[in-house]
């Protein structure tokens, strides 16, 4: 099992908000990408971030946007479409986002609009 998997969502939010700061997004731009992504809302995003839920839990009780299968490209070197474990290229699909929302792509374009 990858460490990420037990890792809480609320220990790597901070270096997510820092990535997309540093290029002028918001915080309220990366919950949107974030709730996009896991059919959370506002309110559930924010009681997991306070529960330090794991990657592992917050991902099952998710309900991941239907449009995630238009999630391609990198991160690290590794095409998230091709990544085997289902957990896995979730946690990737979300890096993907985040990383997107930081080079300032167009909101539409990273939620897949």
């Amino acid at each position: 099992m990858h460490r990420i998997f037990t890792t809480s969502v609320a220990s790597v939010y901070p270096h997510y908000l820092a990535k997309v700061e540093r290029k002028g997004r918001t915080r309220a731009e990366l919950d949107e990408v974030i709730t996009w992504l896991t059919g959370y809302d506002e309110a559930q995003l924010r009681a997991h971030l306070d529960a330090e839920t794991t990657f592992a839990d917050f991902f099952a009780g998710a309900t991941l946007n239907p449009n995630t299968a238009l999630i391609t490209g990198s991160v690290c070197g590794v095409k998230v479409q091709e990544v085997e474990d289902p957990l896995m290229r979730q946690i990737r699909y979300l890096d993907k986002l985040v990383d997107e929302l930081a080079r300032g792509k167009a909101m539409a374009k990273v939620l897949r609009g």
